[in-house]
């Protein structure tokens, strides 16, 4: 740790108290979840392999803003843009007649948008458009026709329309105010699909769901609901993560078939403990089967104090000398003994919170303590960081 400053400083100190806030939700997230494991559906916990959405994105521009478009002498792209758009109007502008276009009323933006599983051609979707030039604003602004394509390189869909962009600002004499985002917007149903992607809900005598999470235990449970409600034989869990299924061939029937099996519930659905960590904000949040075992820690407080105070050198009246500031750092470090705390086995999710909580430490600690306890075998959970 460093710091300097001109005047004096108030000791610092890394230590921080003990916040209870975070400790106090995921207690209360506890006392929620702490009861047995619910009935969740099959529409809840997996999905049809093949029936999905895909990803559609292109390059776009949008008009008539209010001087507050791209500098067109730092983004070329954007002349670019423009040129290569009116040529398709039949306007042809030459090399140096483009490269001299001053287009403020201009802004280059990527455009993207989801389409979603059966969608027709004709249909509308909704459409993002965000700013990759230094535009100040794209607010009030028209988004020209716009190609999107998918992963493939083929076009899906076609955007164009004015923006809903929630934000505002103004700037004036050197003072700016801005509320919210004016770079980014949303353009509701503004594209039109054009074209269709397959899928493979009709094909064959049977589909294939795919569950959301890997647990052997949930597609056991998918399969044994399927096979009680249309009969033994019907379901097989092919791995811990798919199920294949047999299913009417008429396509009528098939989606009668799937709205009823969609709706079936799971009995004793229990998700994989995990414990999810936030290193960038400290935040953990943990599921109803995270258990704790017997353990013993100990955690320490190190305390980093600094101070900085200011002198001044004053030469002596005939030395031709001058005035210098220096200065003075006070540093000190407190490392203050951690007491070992035993905890005892917690079976739930209420019993994890209130022996975490008897440690006293903040969100960053248990950071680092529930790696820690993790390692030592005594936590019965999967620990991710995100």
């Amino acid at each position: 740790m460093h710091a300097t400053a001109n005047t004096p400083l108030p000791t610092t100190s890394t230590r921080r108290p003990g916040v209870w806030f975070l400790a106090g939700l995921v207690l209360f997230l506890g006392a929620a979840l702490m009861t047995t494991a619910h009935a969740a559906r099959i529409k809840e916990v997996a999905a049809v392999e093949g029936v999905r959405s895909n990803q559609l994105t292109g390059f776009g521009l949008v008009v008539g803003l209010d001087g507050t478009g791209d500098q067109t002498t730092q983004m070329p792209y954007t002349s670019q843009g423009i040129a290569n758009y009116l040529q398709q109007l039949g306007i042809t502008l030459s090399a140096a007649a483009a490269s001299q276009l001053q287009m403020k009323n201009v802004a280059a933006v990527l455009v993207t948008a989801e389409l979603p599983a059966f969608a027709r051609p004709g249909q509308s979707i909704d459409v993002n458009v965000s700013s990759i030039g230094n535009a100040k604003s794209i607010k009030g602004g028209t988004l020209i026709s716009t190609p999107l394509k998918g992963a493939d390189g083929e076009i899906y869909a076609v955007a164009q329309g004015n923006m809903v962009v929630a934000g505002a600002g103004a700037a004036a004499g050197g003072s700016k105010v801005q509320v919210n985002h004016l770079s980014a917007g949303r353009i509701p149903s503004g594209a039109q699909v054009e074209r269709a992607v397959p899928t493979p809900l009709q094909e064959g005598n049977g589909i294939t769901l795919g569950l959301q999470a890997t647990d052997f235990q949930t597609a056991h449970d998918v399969a044994q609901a399927i096979n009680k409600r249309f009969g033994a034989g019907s379901a097989h869990a092919l791995d811990g993560r798919t199920i294949r299924v047999t299913a009417p061939v008429d396509p009528d029937a098939r989606v009668t078939f799937m709205a009823e099996l969609e709706e079936l519930s799971i009995d004793n659905s229990v998700p994989a403990a995990k414990v999810v960590i936030n290193s960038r904000t400290g935040s953990i949040v943990m599921n109803q089967a995270v258990s704790l075992g017997a353990c013993a820690i100990a955690h320490g407080n190190l305390s980093i104090s600094i101070s900085t105070t200011p002198s001044v050198s004053q030469p002596n009246a005939l030395s031709q000398g001058q005035t210098a500031v220096t200065q003075k750092s006070d540093i000190q470090i407190k490392s203050e003994p951690g007491m070992l705390i035993a905890l005892p086995a917690a079976p739930k999710l209420a019993d994890v919170v209130r022996a975490l909580n008897s440690l006293g430490a903040t969100p960053q600690d248990l950071l680092a303590i529930l790696q820690a306890i993790k390692a030592a075998g005594a936590l019965n959970a999967e620990l991710e960081v995100i």
